[in-house]
């Protein structure tokens, strides 16, 4: 037996800490401007305890959905992600913001319910996302992420083929889409799927995982074993790594402890 399941879905869910980046406001439309905006955003890499405090006290003197969004963005950078992404699905439901604006908090609040281990919000404010922009493929991949916790995976493959659609060279919707099938019993498609992120992205880790899996289903241990060595080379201490530990231990066991 394989370490659970593999690539993305495993540990997108897992502690605030383990995410991998922090869902911070894109470029414009943002939902506020300003200076006091754009020092508290610019303070919660390197000091975010303090950005949560500017922000509460900016809040209690009017400082309106701006400050709002840095103390709930703010509270995920310390590790309170629930409180967070209630905050954030708020603010975007209220903002008088447009379309595109509304439409990244809501996505950052999917992030933060992923962060949280609550997959159905997670889904639930990204497909608000998708609502106010249909055509993003980051937010169809985000929302593919929350469908595969649920082990939603035809809807989760419905998701990434329409991500694809918009831009065929996203190796990571090429990797989770390989997942996706693999978990649909299609194993050919899925190595397929990841054949073509590797040949975009021939050092991508969690693709790398993902074909290990798929040798080790074919009984191909020796590749297998390769790809997963290679993974603990490119990302270690990772949770991408963690899973090809895992996987080479049970490779190494037998098929009597597999």
């Amino acid at each position: 037996m394989l370490a659970a399941g593999g690539v993305a879905w495993d540990y997108l869910s897992a502690a605030p800490e383990e995410f991998v980046e922090l869902p911070l406001p894109p470029e414009p439309p943002r939902l506020a401007d300003g200076a006091d905006y754009e020092r508290c955003l610019a303070m919660l890499r390197d000091d975010p305890e303090g950005a949560l405090a500017f922000a509460e006290a900016w809040d209690a003197t009017g400082g309106g959905e701006g400050a709002r969004h840095c103390a709930a963005l703010a509270q995920l950078t310390v590790g309170e992600p629930d409180q967070a992404a209630d905050q954030l699905e708020r603010l975007a439901i209220g903002s008088r913001a447009g379309p595109a604006a509304r439409a990244a908090v809501f996505a950052q609040a999917g992030q933060a319910f992923m962060m949280a281990g609550d997959p159905a919000r997670a889904f639930a404010a990204t497909t608000m996302a998708i609502t106010l922009s249909p055509a993003d493929p980051d937010l169809l991949t985000d929302r593919s992420i929350a469908l595969g916790t649920m082990a939603r995976y035809a809807e989760a493959l419905a998701d990434l083929d329409r991500a694809l659609a918009l831009d065929p060279e996203r190796t990571e919707a090429l990797v989770y889409r390989s997942a996706a099938l693999r978990n649909l019993d299609r194993a050919n498609d899925a190595m397929e799927s990841v054949t073509r992120a590797l040949t975009i992205s021939p050092d991508n880790p969690e693709a790398l995982l993902e074909r290990g899996i798929l040798f080790q289903l074919r009984n191909d241990t020796a590749a297998a074993r390769a790809d997963w060595l290679r993974v603990i080379s490119l990302a270690p201490d990772t949770p991408t790594a963690d899973l090809a530990q895992q996987n080479l231990a049970l490779n190494e066991a037998g098929p009597t402890r597999r």
